[in-house]
């Protein structure tokens, strides 16, 4: 018997932590690091506004940090008047001294506001303005630099709500092995909770374990680290995947159904989730730059069952899993490459082609894919200009795309970016209904790699669409390069999930 699936859970974390006093009554610190001439320190309230009668201390500030954004610092001494105002990321200071203004450039340190509870206030949000003053505020970008990331950021169609971890809020940043380790932490036991605490599993039942992450692969790995947190059996199989990009999700999909075939009357786990710690690119590489515009934090569970009662709980069957790889190919083997820049900052470099190579791959995964589920007469069309321009070379002719409205009810096509969602919106002929959800969670979460087709397909969901027996179709893009598409059918008519559900990202 065919393995079926249950998404349950599909959570972007790092929401804003609870806060248990009144927003009034806390305060946040920014500071001001006068270069040369010492640390001036100003108190701000939670709205970014001065506190004039607040004291004031010189000290350095080198924790753990969130950024407060766009804001006014007053420090009111008693003797000299200085006003710093923050402005993209940097600010000039104007301190007072008799009948003439001293300028001097300054460096901005933001510093957590805690609560009673040791809690912070400050959500890990993070809108297009605050990434450029944080990208400003580093230093390492020229104007060109500067406005190449404001230009994409501007066309890329995210949001002013996506996620960025605690570490590249700092300035500077503190990526490293630990906090990329506290990131992986957050993501993965936040969905894992929220699934468990949704499905009452027993732990014990859970037989096999894949978790993919491309960019951070530590010692012990990150199923290690869910097998230590949870206390998951010593015969668990588990897997990392690492290294095969934002289609690794699909990948681990079906390596867990292969093994149900051969594992009877037990669960698979499936984690897909990104490392955006570790990926942060601080160089000045316009190539690399794109991937700090476009990914954000999130993570998503997805339990897989042999087990015949589940059946009358599942909610999809997974029924095709589909695999393109283009390696061979060295314009596609490098379009999605991790290197050194020339200044020896590690980074991933995005080529121009990306979209069309895709498209390429797409062709190629559909030429499979088509068979099992279009109509004869689409098969027939397809088939014909295929033949054609092999036989006759007529490279003019355009190959004939089916009409994929006629297999499939929905569409989560991979929240790359604006550029790959377009060329698939028009490739396919598809309605803006069908990209409906790819649109909404590239808006809301940002490019999540691996993880953002069970956003889309959570967000399909919410809007209570999915009724028995739909087909789903799922399609991933990854390095290497990679096309992978999977169609699931559902099982049951989904219910649009309450608005007090944790069980998704969205709101109903």
């Amino acid at each position: 018997m065919a393995p079926t699936s249950e998404t349950l859970a599909a959570g972007a974390d790092g929401a804003s932590p609870g806060v248990g006093t009144s927003p009034t009554e806390l305060t946040s610190v920014l500071a001001l690091e006068d270069l040369g001439r010492g640390d001036v320190l100003s108190r701000l309230d939670v709205n970014g506004h001065p506190l004039l009668n607040s004291s004031c201390q010189t000290r350095r500030l080198t924790s753990k940090c969130w950024y407060e954004g766009k804001c006014d610092a007053v420090d009111e001494d008693g003797t000299d008047g200085v006003v710093s105002r923050l402005k993209g990321g940097s600010c000039r200071e104007l301190r007072w001294l008799g009948d003439y203004v001293w300028n001097s450039r300054i460096r901005m340190y933001s510093w957590p506001v805690m609560n009673e509870q040791g809690e912070s206030p400050v959500s890990p949000h993070l809108n297009i303005h605050s990434y450029l003053e944080l990208a400003r505020a580093i230093g390492n970008l020229n104007e060109s630099s500067f406005e190449f990331q404001r230009k994409i950021l501007e066309r890329s169609g995210l949001g002013e709500e996506t996620y960025l971890p605690e570490a590249l809020h700092c300035i500077p940043s503190e990526a490293s092995m630990v906090t990329a380790r506290e990131e992986a932490e957050q993501v993965m036991f936040g969905a894992l909770d929220s699934f468990f605490s949704n499905t009452n599993i027993n732990l014990q039942d859970i037989g096999i374990l894949v978790v993919n992450c491309s960019l951070f692969n530590p010692i012990p790995s990150l199923s290690a680290m869910i097998i230590h947190k949870y206390g998951l059996r010593c015969h668990v199989k588990s897997f990392n995947l690492s290294g095969m990009g934002c289609s690794s999700g699909l990948i681990a999909v079906g390596l867990a159904k292969d093994l149900l075939q051969v594992h009877r009357n037990t669960y698979a786990i499936v984690v897909s989730t990104e490392n955006v710690t570790q990926s942060s690119y601080s160089g000045d590489d316009k190539s690399m730059m794109i991937a700090n515009c476009l990914f954000r934090v999130g993570g998503a569970v997805i339990l897989l069952s042999n087990k015949p009662q589940d059946r009358q709980r599942a909610m999809y069957k997974l029924a095709h899993l589909v695999r393109t790889h283009r390696g061979l190919d060295d314009k596609s083997f490098t379009c999605v490459y991790q290197e050194q820049d020339k200044t020896g900052v590690l980074g991933v470099s995005l080529s121009k082609d990306v979209t069309s190579i895709a498209g390429e791959a797409l062709i190629i995964n559909i030429t499979t894919l088509g068979p099992l589920f279009l109509p004869i007469k689409e098969q027939l069309r397809f088939f014909v200009t295929m033949v054609v321009k092999k036989l006759f070379r007529k490279s003019e002719i355009k190959t004939y795309i089916p009409n994929f409205k006629l297999a499939f009810d929905h569409f989560c096509i991979h929240a790359g970016g604006r550029g790959v969602i377009d060329e698939l919106e028009k490739s396919l002929q598809l309605l803006p209904v069908h990209v409906e959800a790819s649109w909404m969670t590239l808006q809301r979460f940002g490019n999540t790699s691996s993880s953002s087709i069970w956003y889309e397909l959570a967000y399909i969901e919410s809007k209570g669409r999915v009724c028995k027996n739909d087909r789903v179709w799922q399609i991933a893009f990854g390095s290497g390069f990679k096309c992978n598409s999977a169609v699931c059918v559902a099982l049951k008519n989904v219910k649009k999930p309450s608005t007090s559900s944790k069980q998704i990202p969205w709101e109903a």
